[in-house]
């Protein structure tokens, strides 16, 4: 063993990865991350539902900048725009660039490697080695695969575990305020907003950008179309989402004229108003193990839950975090950390996993989920994602 607790490669440079990052380091562990992108993951992505659990390595750093956007209210509209019920609730929301940009200032640049895609690894005496697609190799004490729904590792370790389509997608875009009509922001402020149809439900909530607030939109609706709808303007057939600017205009003329026809007219305007909307098919993932005598699965490259309970991010953060307080616990011993680390994450995965298909199940299918109804949002129960009042 080296002076640091154990040395740790994280193969994936997003959330999950550079928050276990963090904990891991500051447990003192000696750590690279490696990320297949190679340029930052800057600009990426859209909104996410602040929990405690994805900010709390700057709760206990005393930071005390801002994370996201509040809302005092759930919000539904009915068919013609009008406030068919509304719940006073508090929520932060966010954006995956502004919680991306923390948390990676906070990591630094010297161990994040960009451009370093991790391919396999093997454990032996005592060791993993890991290899780069770049054809060099490295040694540690611990792999932790970080590598998110399209996971290398799960692929490597799980080769029977496969994404089960949900049978939905999920558009989705942002939009600033300056762009709506005065109407919109009013029908839409300080609110997270939704719009129950017939199998098929909207929401939008403000988030925060480097260029001032903005507003997130989703879309969910049912298809069976899914080679079709994930075929992007090159002709390509892309696995989970076609990104902004890669959606055909086709398909972006015919969510327009869907929207005109089914959602109320302020979700109608935040549509329109879209230059590049996007979307992503909604999967689910489970694996039956997440520890590898001296490699691990974290976030969605172990569990894949669908959005409805606004706990990804936190899940994946959670799942750092344990680990790092295992590893710590464990005084460096990497099989004895992770034998007391899986069941606890295995459990809190497959209940995540479990309230989400029941949530997306209820709107999309069954018709049970009412206007009216509280939102689902939580990592280990329902209501622990609300920000308590000041």
């Amino acid at each position: 063993m080296s002076e640091s607790l154990a040395r740790v490669i994280v193969a994936g440079g997003s959330l999950g990865g550079l928050n276990a990052a963090l904990w891991l380091r500051e447990a003192g562990c000696k750590v690279e991350v490696f990320e297949r992108s190679h340029k930052p993951l800057e600009g990426q992505g859209a909104g996410i539902v602040l929990n405690p659990a994805t900010t709390r390595w700057f709760a206990e750093h005393d930071s005390d900048e801002p994370f996201g956007v509040p809302a005092r209210y759930v919000r539904y509209l009915d068919q013609d725009g009008g406030v068919a019920a509304e719940l006073p609730h508090a929520y932060l929301f966010s954006s995956y660039d502004t919680l991306y940009r923390r948390v990676l200032a906070a990591f630094g640049r010297e161990q994040y490697h960009l451009g370093e895609d991790v391919v396999s690894a093997d454990a032996a005496d005592g060791s993993v080695t890991v290899r780069l697609a770049s054809g060099e190799a490295c040694t540690a004490d611990l792999l932790v695969w970080a590598d998110g729904i399209r996971s290398a590792g799960r692929g490597q370790l799980l080769p029977d575990v496969t994404a089960r389509y949900a049978g939905y997608i999920a558009w989705r875009g942002t939009v600033e305020p300056a762009r709506l009509r005065d109407d919109t922001n009013a029908a839409l402020a300080d609110a997270i907003t939704y719009c129950v149809l017939d199998h098929s439900h909207a929401l939008t909530y403000p988030i925060p950008t480097v260029d001032g607030p903005t507003v997130n939109w989703l879309w969910y609706r049912n298809t069976d179309d899914l080679d079709v709808i994930l075929t992007d303007r090159t002709g390509k057939r892309r696995e989970v989402s076609v990104p902004a600017g890669a959606v055909p205009e086709r398909r972006i003329a015919e969510l327009r004229a869907a929207a005109g026809e089914q959602l109320p007219a302020p979700l109608v305007d935040l549509v329109s108003q879209t230059a590049e909307p996007f979307l992503q098919a909604v999967f689910d993932i489970e694996v039956p193990r997440m520890a590898f005598q001296r490699q691990c699965l974290i976030g969605d490259a172990a569990v894949a839950a669908r959005p409805h309970v606004a706990a990804g991010s936190a899940k994946a953060a959670e799942d750092g975090y344990r680990l790092a307080s295992a590893i710590r616990d464990a005084h460096g011993d990497v099989p004895a950390a992770l034998t007391q680390w899986e069941p606890a994450q295995l459990h809190l995965g497959h209940s995540v996993l479990a309230r989400a298909r029941e949530v997306g199940d209820s709107s999309q299918f069954h018709g049970t989920w009412m206007v009216g109804d509280p939102l689902p949002f939580g990592l280990y129960e329902v209501g622990d994602s609300i920000v308590p009042p000041a």
